[in-house]
């Protein structure tokens, strides 16, 4: 009989991490009930207040980011991260772990040293087409490497797709579409396109959208826009932006019934949006972000080489690529529906399961 398994996994910073760590986390606990799940990340971040929402215990590491030039950070970082790495070890002993799940963030690098020293196995899932310096060093001696895209270039790489939460791998567009567009205040007849830059927003988007908000109705479709938390359109005496056929908000928590309500989304190409995309099968033109290491763009890769994606640079998209350009894929239905169907698929539904059994693989070995 399998002994029971006592997993800790690591990650967080960002809802790109957190939301695949909840996902595999929620398959464990699917597949082993009696399981003993421990996350650990970082206080006053998103994972802080996320994890416990979701039912789940969280531990605590200081967040010691690598200094990357001179600076005085230089010379304390060898203090503060051997601290870490203590706080890690004692996490990890308190837990009698059997593994160690790291989904990339600050945590994972002291998480990943800390495993080894205690001979303890490591899983890593990789988000990006571009993999983070934590994973990258963790990679070296992990158990097992899993990636959300094909081609990611990180060492002993298995191409499992990205955990997702359960709402969005189970989503089927076709049935859902009315009661989502109900839901979102849309008209459940008109041609949709969502244009959005995630929770922070995208300034690029954002803008051309101004421009162009007022000429929907002369171009039979709606907009669903979603502007970003403080963000919102308005016009000079501080009033909401209006018009025939625009629909502006600044943030929805129920993704879901964003991507079943699209027929076409503009969006940045952060790994999970893309990720989710191709799962649920929505035509998309992602604007990658114009900063970091370029990951945004790779993510992107396979949809667009599939043909069920565009790609456009930050720096040209504005309201006249727009006007050049969207009206007239929105309505041209035959191509929305070829993109469709080769998004759906390039995309993976089962990523968060396939990773679950891995790790019980992995915990439960004698």
């Amino acid at each position: 009989m399998n002994k029971v398994p006592s997993i800790v996994l690591a990650g967080g910073g960002t809802a790109g991490h957190i939301n695949p760590m909840l996902a595999i986390a929620r398959e464990i606990r699917a597949l082993s009930p009696d399981a003993s799940i421990v996350t650990v990340g970082t206080e006053n971040s998103m994972e802080a207040t996320m994890v416990p929402q979701a039912g789940y215990d969280i531990k605590f590491i200081p967040r010691v980011p690598f200094p990357r030039r001179p600076s005085t950070e230089v010379l304390t970082f060898p203090g503060q991260f051997l601290s870490s790495l203590k706080t890690a070890q004692n996490i990890l002993k308190e837990a009698k772990a059997d593994a160690v799940v790291g989904v990339g963030g600050y945590v994972c690098t002291p998480m990943y040293l800390a495993a080894r020293k205690l001979n303890i196995p490591v899983i890593i899932h990789e988000a990006n087409a571009k993999p983070g310096l934590a994973n990258r060093v963790g990679a070296a001696h992990a158990a097992l490497v899993a990636t959300a895209f094909p081609n990611t270039p990180i060492k002993n790489a298995h191409h499992v797709g990205m955990p997702m939460r359960a709402a969005i791998e189970t989503l089927d567009k076709d049935s859902q579409k009315t009661g989502a567009r109900q839901r979102l205040g849309l008209d459940t007849d008109l041609p949709t396109l969502v244009v959005t830059g995630g929770s922070l927003g995208a300034q690029s988007l954002n803008n051309a959208v101004r421009e162009i908000y007022q000429r929907l109705e002369d171009w039979g479709f709606q907009m669903l826009h979603i502007t970003g938390r403080n963000k919102a359109l308005a016009d000079e005496n501080g009033n909401l932006l209006t018009a025939p056929q625009y629909h502006q908000r600044e943030f929805i928590t129920s993704m879901e019934d964003v991507y079943a309500a699209a027929d076409l989304m503009v969006v940045r190409s952060g790994a999970a949006t893309v990720s989710e995309v191709a799962a649920v099968g929505v035509p998309a033109i992602f604007v990658p972000l114009p900063i970091g290491n370029g990951e945004q763009a790779l993510n992107a890769t396979s949809l667009v080489d599939a043909g069920a994606s565009l790609l456009i640079n930050d720096s040209e998209f504005d309201a006249a690529w727009f006007v050049n350009n969207i009206p007239t894929l929105m309505n041209d239905s035959q191509r929305l529906e070829e993109m469709r169907k080769r998004s759906y698929q390039q995309g993976i539904r089962n990523a968060a399961r396939t990773m679950a059994q891995e790790i019980l693989k992995v915990a439960q070995h004698d």
